[in-house]
């Protein structure tokens, strides 16, 4: 425990009337500057994520500036590798995913020349009927939406939301301007961190216990250990589970796309909140198509216990000591960051949000808001003392005539 040192206190009239202009002001430039305010938090985190790797390399003798080029080149290196992995197995799985989507409502049995679509509609309406639910008709309104697809339209559909897909890819060149100002400001920063600490440290002494900057870095990369291992727990167990389904034949041919899904669900989780519900969009219409309604019911059991565990298990041991936040912070962060930025905001939101956690962290003992409940503060007051009046000297002098 560091030696406490000295406090400021705020007083009642800076709380009731700064505070307040203080956060008007603050939301005014976020909402005129925010293209600016991205562009230096997204520089800024990465550089306190990168700068302990950079320190570690300067302790053997690497210079400063060679340090940061090469773990700068290991970190782009790195997350352009994943994003092409991750790229080339999702491309070439939803591919096939959509072929065999397309021979399933498509593709006509040559015995009943019914599809295999058909078929499971066939049952599933006579499992309605069978249990009084006559007028629930599916069969005539799913056929005609199948005898409306010609051969090969899925697949066409899905072409051409990879041909989208490719083509927004390109659009990302219209990001390449704002990309480069973050690595500069990166890069700026860790060259010149040895200088922002010093000048920090001179200005905000840690009093015996870590630096404002050591604190910003530490959690800082605990948000990122613990996002990434809550990734890998859940898009594992998603790609397990859903291989396990496809190979005990629940839901038919899961196995072969059990890599994408796991990919996806790990990807998506990456968004607090909405990301679990969305990475279960992809396998339940996948299942939807494969053999509805036995194989959605599979999927969607398996994508609720897959939270069950993550809500009770994973995340109250992992993140709770990543953030330290209130949820009611964490949603708020969420929503201001997408409102100023969009998705970009908000993934960028958690880890400022940790940053800023870290901020309030270490300069809470050393801020004091004066108190509303004390009293008013005692004001001396000079009292002029007076000698005490005595009695007239007549009536004495006339009493001892007497």
């Amino acid at each position: 425990m560091g030696a406490s040192g000295p406090t400021i206190q705020i007083p009642r009239w800076v709380q009731l009337v700064g505070l307040p202009v203080l956060l008007v002001l603050a939301y005014l430039l976020a909402s005129t500057l925010g293209h600016v305010l991205f562009l230096f938090l997204t520089g800024s985190v990465i550089a306190f994520m990168l700068n302990p790797l950079v320190r570690d390399l300067t302790r053997v003798r690497v210079p400063r500036a060679l340090s940061v080029a090469i773990v700068y080149s290991i970190f782009a290196a790195t997350v352009t590798a994943l994003l092409i992995a991750v790229g080339v197995v999702a491309f070439d799985q939803a591919r096939n995913a959509g072929e065999r989507v397309d021979g399933y409502v498509t593709n006509e049995d040559p015995v009943s020349g019914q599809t295999a679509a058909q078929v499971d509609i066939d049952a599933l309406q006579g499992w309605l009927d069978d249990h009084g639910l006559e007028r629930i008709q599916i069969r005539e309104q799913f056929g005609e939406w199948v005898d409306s697809l010609g051969a090969g339209d899925i697949s066409g559909y899905v072409q051409d939301g990879i041909e989208f897909l490719q083509g927004a890819a390109l659009s990302v060149v219209i990001l390449l301007f704002s990309l480069i100002l973050i690595v500069v400001i990166s890069i700026y920063m860790l060259l010149d961190m040895e200088r922002l600490e010093r000048s920090i440290d001179s200005r905000f002494p840690p009093h015996g216990g870590p630096t404002l900057t050591n604190e910003i870095e530490s959690s800082l990369w605990g948000y990122v250990k613990g996002q990434a291992i809550l990734s890998a727990v859940i898009g594992g167990s998603a790609g397990v589970g859903m291989w396990i389904l496809g190979e005990t034949g629940l839901v038919e041919g899961a196995q072969e796309y059990a890599l994408l899904f796991g990919l996806w669900t790990a990807f998506i989780e990456v968004i607090p909140y909405i990301g679990p519900w969305l990475s279960a969009v992809p396998p339940v219409i996948y299942a939807l198509f494969v053999d509805p309604p036995w194989a959605v019911i599979w999927v969607t059991l398996l994508f609720l216990f897959i939270y069950q565990v993550e809500g009770h298990v994973v995340v109250p041991n992992v993140m709770a000591s990543a953030l330290r936040l209130h949820p009611l912070l964490v949603i708020f962060g969420l929503l201001a960051g997408f409102e100023l930025y969009g998705i970009a905001g908000a993934l960028v939101a958690l880890p400022t949000m940790a940053g800023l956690r870290a901020i309030w962290g270490f300069f809470q003992p050393r801020v004091r808001l004066e108190r509303w409940d004390e009293g008013a503060p005692e004001v001396p007051v000079e009292v002029e003392l007076k000698p005490p009046e005595t009695e007239p000297e007549a009536p004495r002098a006339a009493s001892e005539a007497h």
